[in-house]
């Protein structure tokens, strides 16, 4: 199969980059940026056309959409920044479901835990449970999802072959040994700073990037349309993700102290609890889920190998 994937210069495009040398599939990575060292295409995802002809010059039978803009706080309070990601989170990913549509291929879209958070709940986000985003993030996120099944929904209007189809993931609380990111932040912060503060008034499942690269390749084997969810297993607040990557690298002079996140006001009303509900895409796909600590350990160890 010939698989393209976006945004490949991100934490899951370069995690995809890793799993991708372990199968017999030929990918394409492409991203509007390059980086040194890296093979990359150019491809702008806003403009249909170019993704038409990327498309059809590679027979190109699936695309995992890492891409997105995702300054959470910035499309709060910027109207420019705001329609900027409408076009990269919603019209972009209608784009490429036109495109794989038009050729029967696959779009592997990358969502998210913010299209929840408006409704109070304690109990796993299940992927058939209606979004309530309380931001333009997860506004533009849910977009996307919405354009991307009304697209492969006119199959059935047209009365199409049902050829390919469409699979949306959503994951959390993202991490990796790529890129700006939570982990390394925090790797830095404990090891530098005497004390720090960090919320624990939201909770959620951190995600290796890499495992959720393993899950895609998994699902690329035998697609299912549908909408699933993915992140390690376990839950925590940011407390404990702060607490935990402090202990696995040796990081024990800074007091790390827990707080409300009313002490650091943010544009942008974060999911009190988005813990995610994967039995799904288990049952489906018989993907295997990490423990969230288990993953965490492997990613430093890798941060500390660069």
């Amino acid at each position: 199969m010939n698989i393209l994937v976006t945004g490949a210069n991100g934490q899951l495009g370069n995690e995809m980059r890793i799993v991708s040398k372990n199968t017999t599939d030929k990918y394409i990575f492409t991203d509007v940026n390059e980086v040194e060292g890296q093979e990359t295409t150019y491809l702008d995802i806003t403009d249909l056309d170019a993704i038409r002809k990327m498309v059809c010059e590679n027979n190109v039978q699936a695309i995992v959409n890492c891409a997105a803009w995702t300054n959470v706080d910035a499309c709060e309070t910027d109207e420019k920044l705001a329609a900027l990601a409408e076009k990269l989170n919603a019209d972009a990913p209608e784009n490429l479901a036109i495109a794989m549509k038009e050729v029967g291929g696959w779009l592997i879209q990358i969502s998210t835990d913010y299209v929840f958070g408006k409704e109070p709940y304690n109990t796993p986000c299940n992927p058939d449970q209606k979004g309530t985003p309380t931001g333009v993030y997860g506004t533009t996120k849910l977009h996307g999802e919405e354009k991307i099944k009304n697209e492969f929904e006119k199959r059935i209007s047209d009365h199409e072959e049902k050829k390919g189809g469409y699979v949306i993931i959503r994951t959390a609380w993202l991490y990796s040994e790529f890129g700006k990111n939570f982990c390394k932040t925090m790797l830095n912060l404990t090891a530098t700073k005497p004390s720090l503060k960090v919320v624990f008034d939201q909770c959620g499942t951190p995600t290796y990037a890499l495992d959720l690269a393993n899950a895609i390749v998994k699902i690329l084997e035998k697609p299912v349309e549908g909408t699933y969810h993915f992140s390690n297993e376990g839950v925590c607040s940011w407390y404990d993700f702060t607490q935990m990557i402090a202990r696995i690298a040796g990081n024990t002079t800074c007091d790390i102290q827990p707080c409300y996140s009313s002490e650091f006001p943010s544009p942008v009303k974060r999911p009190a609890y988005s813990v995610l509900d994967k039995r799904t895409i288990k049952e489906t796909f018989g993907v295997e889920v990490p423990y969230w600590v288990d993953s965490l350990e492997k990613c430093i160890h890798n941060i500390n190998k660069v």
